[in-house]
């Protein structure tokens, strides 16, 4: 029996992720409110969405939408996300085989990665890279194999010979994320050709991360792994309405595969999350069925893009470029020799506008002298960043 003057002891317990902590945007989102900073850092809007869209989600739970969904999904909004996929990109899913309704995207990342890799897996990752990859590969014992994109005068690109030189017998899944966070960079088709080159004969997975599909800009098109019917046979794409809708809290996305992979994706996502909120997803499969709103996404957010760069043109910053997503990344070495988690504190502590350092998208971080924006804000709250940010 324990003594009344001791507490119970926690027992130990042996972290699977010894070495992940604190996420950067939790930090600099925390410093930001701290500071009363503009807060660039984290990706999120800070506008609302279409009243069409909210208004729908209200009449579901009306309506009585307010009990669990399928595992899968409503079946008319994995209808209305089979249609879109059709229409926007030629590949033909099967609603009802071939796409699942997740828990947002990161959800249908990690449940893809467990599916599909075994211990002792290698999964080549880019990096910098999103942070969700590695710890879902670290979970079920994969060995993450690293390419690091190519920085130059002209921003970052992926070297595609070290991505085929890193190729062994052993690796399952290739992680590719187009638009591509942080850097901007989108793939072209020339990419996709080089992709299928190297996977062609082989059983290696692909996992695509096309979250940002509806921000490619300056007339360039969205090169989705459903274009291409050998990279579509052998991926896993995952894509995001918080993200394309405004509404990133709602945390509603989407995987769509073959059916074989599908079938081994349900299996993790049923017994993780099961489903996913009822109304929700009523409300979205009701406002699908006008296309105007991603249609409209591209010029939405290039026009903020462009406010945005023409508001740093002048500056000190040097702007690279931002081909897609809504995100600018710069580089700051005419203004400070600063490591970068350290000039993005001083930034939000100092000039009252949070960024985000590129150095933690690396499991080693790599200085390069580059932080983040997020330009998903309101043109006042632009205006505001942009005023602080010029007297740098």
């Amino acid at each position: 029996m324990n003594s009344p003057h001791i507490p119970p002891a926690t027992p130990a317990l042996a972290s699977r992720l010894p070495a992940v902590g604190t996420t950067v945007f939790t930090r600099m989102s925390q410093l930001a409110m701290q500071h009363g900073a503009v807060n660039l850092g984290q990706g999120f809007p800070d506008f609302a969405c279409e009243p069409k869209l909210t208004d729908a989600v209200s009449d579901a739970m009306r309506a009585g939408l307010n009990q669990y969904a399928p595992m899968t999904g409503l079946p008319q909004l994995r209808a209305a996300i089979a249609g879109k996929i059709r229409a926007v990109y030629g590949h033909a899913y099967d609603a009802d085989a071939e796409i699942t309704v997740t828990a947002g995207a990161t959800e249908a990342l990690t449940g893809a990665i467990l599916c599909s890799v075994h211990p002792g897996d290698e999964v080549i990752i880019i990096e910098p890279a999103y942070d969700s990859y590695l710890p879902a590969v670290e979970l079920c014992g994969g060995v993450p194999v690293l390419v690091q994109m190519e920085l130059g005068e002209q921003g970052f690109r992926l070297p595609w010979d070290k991505l085929a030189a890193a190729v062994s017998a052993r690796t399952r899944l290739i992680v590719i994320n187009t638009p591509h966070n942080p850097t901007s960079t989108v793939l072209r088709a020339d990419d996709m050709r080089k992709l299928a080159d190297i996977v062609r004969g082989t059983q290696i997975l692909i996992l695509s991360d096309e979250v940002y599909e509806h921000m490619v800009y300056d007339g360039q098109r969205h090169e989705s792994m459903s274009r291409y019917p050998a990279l579509a046979a052998r991926s896993f794409v995952v894509s995001s309405f918080g993200k394309t809708y405004h509404v990133t809290g709602w945390k509603v996305g989407y995987v769509a595969a073959p059916a074989p992979l599908m079938q081994e994706f349900r299996k993790v996502h049923q017994y993780n999350v099961f489903s996913v909120n009822t109304p929700m997803q009523a409300g979205i499969a009701d406002y699908m069925q006008d296309a105007q709103p991603y249609i409209e996404l591209p010029a939405f957010y290039q026009r903020k893009r462009d406010l945005f760069r023409d508001g740093l043109r002048n500056s000190r910053f040097e702007l690279l470029p931002a081909d897609g997503t809504y995100f600018q990344c710069v580089r700051y070495g005419a203004i400070s020799s600063m490591p970068e988690p350290e000039f993005a504190e001083w930034l939000t502590t100092e000039i009252k506008v949070a960024a985000i350092p590129v150095s933690p998208f690396y499991r080693q971080p790599r200085e390069s002298g580059i932080v983040r924006f997020c330009f998903a804000k309101k043109d006042e709250t632009l205006a505001l960043a942009l005023e602080r940010l010029s007297r740098v």
